[in-house]
């Protein structure tokens, strides 16, 4: 199974970017998808998931209204469309694929993690 991620990038304050991230090697209609982000010295932390059918995507608060996570089942591709970037969105930014079907916060419930794609967001 490989999860590549990208899109990541370098933007000021108020700007938009969009991350892909491509997955191979598993049925991807079964799994459900987040993402998750790192920023340095912290721990990583959920950021948005949705389920295996494309329903019910779930947000961290601090990014509910910002950003929306997607998924394309013909292009085995889930995206993360970020706007109104703030500062404190400055991370590496991982996706991962779940063990089960339904949108979960918990790092626990995901079995397959890329590699990370880092988003800079400048004041």
């Amino acid at each position: 199974v490989q999860l590549q991620a990208s899109g990541g990038g370098l933007v000021q304050a108020g700007g938009s970017l969009r991350l892909s991230c491509a997955a191979s090697g598993l049925t991807f209609s079964n799994n459900a998808m987040g993402w998750f982000r790192q920023a340095p010295g912290k721990e990583r932390e959920f950021v948005a998931a949705i389920s295996w059918s494309g329903s019910a995507p779930y947000y961290a608060d601090s990014v509910k209204g910002r950003f929306t996570i997607s998924r394309d089942f013909a292009k085995n591709t889930v995206y993360l469309q970020m706007n109104s970037l703030k500062p404190e969105d400055t991370a590496n930014y991982y996706c991962a694929a779940s063990s089960g079907g339904y949108a979960s916060s918990r790092e626990r419930d995901y079995y397959y993690w890329g590699q990370g794609t880092q988003v800079t967001v400048s004041s």
